[in-house]
């Protein structure tokens, strides 16, 4: 009776190692992602609202026409705001630059580029002396044509 016993006692504490193994396996085994999920939707939250914020650039009060294409092609910016008049800066592309670096740094630029091409954006509140100023500075520096950028008067309204 003793034998039977020691037998029983073995099996219950070999089962019970057993059981104890295959619910640690069962667990180990099944990884939960929903908090991976959540994170991650947060993160796309907060990226999709501060995208917007990262845009950087210079208001300019653009002139309106009632005839303007849209352009297509990543161009080349020359922006001119009406701070220009006082300080003499103005933005070649986003680097703001003097006035008299303008024809240096559109000469190096062309060098560059098979479209000698660049696009004028002045403030409506220009005189018209000051932009032909930049535009002569540009055709001095290599620019084969210079266009101007206007806003279509239906965005106004």
């Amino acid at each position: 009776m003793v034998a039977n016993v020691k037998a029983a006692g073995a099996t219950k504490s070999r089962h019970g190692r057993r059981g104890s193994f295959s619910y640690a396996s069962n667990a180990m085994a099944e990884i939960n992602v929903v908090p991976l999920v959540d994170v991650m939707l947060v993160l796309l939250i907060i990226f999709m609202v501060t995208a917007p914020m990262l845009q950087q650039g210079i208001d300019v009060n653009l002139p309106v026409t009632r005839r303007a294409s849209a352009l297509q092609d990543e161009r080349l910016f020359i922006s001119i705001p009406i701070s220009y008049q006082a300080d003499g800066i103005l933005h070649f592309d986003a680097d703001p630059i003097p006035f008299s670096a303008l024809e240096e740094r559109a000469r190096q630029s062309m060098l560059e580029r098979t479209d000698k091409q660049v696009f004028v954006r002045g403030d409506g509140n220009l005189r018209l002396q000051e932009l032909m100023d930049v535009m002569d500075t540009l055709k001095l520096a290599g620019v084969e044509r210079v266009g101007i950028v206007s806003q279509p008067a239906s965005e106004i309204r």
